[in-house]
């Protein structure tokens, strides 16, 4: 988002959600509250780095225009005096409620987590109301990020958070409430996890949701080794589809990563009428990278994706930009093969038809996406800023590849192929990076056009 430190960066972010300044990490909150949609946000306000978290916070009536709003939740009381971590929001009684977790950080070091409430009457200025229960018996200090839903078959609300126990094992526990003010402690949300071929040690940012009545558990595992072209990155983002029943869930199969990329973590979903609408956190990478990415130099670091559409096409799970994206096109790219300049840092790429043959395109000599027809393998390479050298992920289509929608902003690249069944998210940055892009497309076949982009407004 074009102001604060980024308007003038050597790495502009036009349609992305950014910070002032700082580093900005999960989304939090999610919700269309009154006719406004209203995105939190982790933020460390005054630094790079993962301390001093507070919830930032930006709201839009239409997802294109966005106003910045003051810090929402500040770390200032004895529950959350180290950082107040992610969490959600849901709307009782024409009230937004904030759920979140606070960490604190005791005399001997040591760290304690407590779940939390703030209320709002305006969606704006909230009053903190202190933890809703007490700690889990049988789990480490690592107990966060609560999601709240209301249930309307079951007559209650549900909260569910990660967590892990003594054993040093990740696992989601639920809660059950009737009036959102006294929990019931259900154990474990995952009934059957020894479907899941790994469990790790820490599991991060539970989601349920619930497309064409499927139930849909989406979650970060930490401490998930790389199997064949799945969880390559230093932590992961999955999900698996089960039956939701009571307060627990049955998994019909394993776990699927979500996003094949090089950069995605800790997404939220919301509701918004008819559609479930999600945004996730472009920054989980190697702490050696995270520490060298360019804008850290300009006092800023990270971005969350731009808001996706969560639909299912029988067991897999579809992610495709919000209709609202569209409405940033400008004129039209006309492309070729070969190498071309193109004026302008904010950019579509789509292909609309059946790919036949292998192609490269390849972004400012440091990203390309590599296609081989004969295997339907899809394989991004990207030059890493810290090593100077090529990094990879793979993943193998189900069929060939039909068509892709490719969002290029500055530093930013969000591909959506097959309508969605397969994404994957990365930053991308060059040395000598401009307000243009260069653009060179090897194919025997003449298939990609391409859309110049406008920025978000931001106010």
């Amino acid at each position: 988002m074009l102001d604060g430190n980024v308007k003038n960066s050597k790495y502009p972010i036009g349609y992305h959600i950014t910070p002032l300044a700082g580093l900005l990490n999960d989304p939090n909150g999610l919700v269309k509250f009154e006719g406004i949609y209203h995105v939190f946000y982790q933020l460390n306000p005054t630094d790079t780095i993962h301390k001093n978290k507070h919830w930032g916070h930006i709201y839009s009536e239409d997802l294109i225009t966005w106003h910045r709003a003051p810090i929402a939740l500040a770390p200032d009381a004895w529950y959350d005096k180290d950082g107040v971590y992610s969490g959600s929001a849901i709307i009782i009684e024409n009230q937004l409620h904030l759920y979140y977790t606070g960490n604190v950080i005791d005399e001997a070091g040591e760290k304690h987590s407590y779940q939390c409430l703030a209320t709002s009457e305006d969606g704006f200025i909230f009053e903190k109301q202190g933890p809703i229960f007490e700690h889990p018996k049988g789990f480490t200090r690592h107990v966060r990020d609560p999601k709240v839903w209301y249930d309307e078959k079951d007559h209650c609300y549900y909260l569910v958070v990660g967590a892990q126990r003594e054993n040093l094992t990740g696992t989601t526990l639920i809660y059950r409430s009737v009036d959102a003010k006294q929990w019931e402690n259900l154990g474990d949300l995952v009934t059957n996890s020894d479907i899941l071929s790994q469990i790790g040690y820490m599991w991060e940012c539970p989601d349920l949701v619930f497309i064409d009545n499927q139930a849909v558990f989406i979650y970060s595992p930490q401490g998930i080794e790389a199997q064949g072209n799945q969880f390559h990155n230093i932590y992961q983002t999955v999900y698996a589809l089960g039956e939701f029943n009571e307060g627990h869930l049955l998994l019909n199969d394993d776990m699927q990563e979500i996003d094949f990329g090089f950069e995605y973590y800790a997404p939220q979903s919301f509701y918004d009428g008819n559609r479930i609408l999600s945004y996730g956190w472009m920054g989980i990478t190697q702490p050696e990278f995270e520490a060298s990415m360019p804008t850290i130099d300009e006092g800023w670091i990270h971005c969350l994706t731009i808001p996706r559409e969560l639909t299912l096409d029988g067991n897999k799970l579809c992610q495709n930009p919000a209709n609202e994206i569209y409405q940033l096109r400008n004129q039209e790219i006309l492309l070729s093969n070969g190498a071309q300049e193109v004026n302008t840092s904010m950019i579509e790429l789509i292909c609309e038809e059946e790919v036949q043959d292998d192609f490269n395109i390849t972004i400012d000599d440091v990203f390309t996406l590599a296609y081989q027809a004969d295997t339907h393998e899809i394989t991004l390479i990207r030059k890493n800023w810290y090593t100077n050298e090529n990094e990879y992920r793979k993943v193998t289509l189900d069929e060939p590849l039909q068509n892709f929608d490719w969002f290029i902003d500055g530093s930013v690249s969000e591909l959506f192929v097959n309508s969605g069944r397969y994404v994957a998210s990365a930053r991308l940055f060059n040395s000598t990076y401009c307000q243009s892009k260069k653009i060179e497309i090897k194919s025997s076949q003449s298939f990609v056009k391409g859309y110049q982009l406008n920025a978000m407004n931001v106010h």
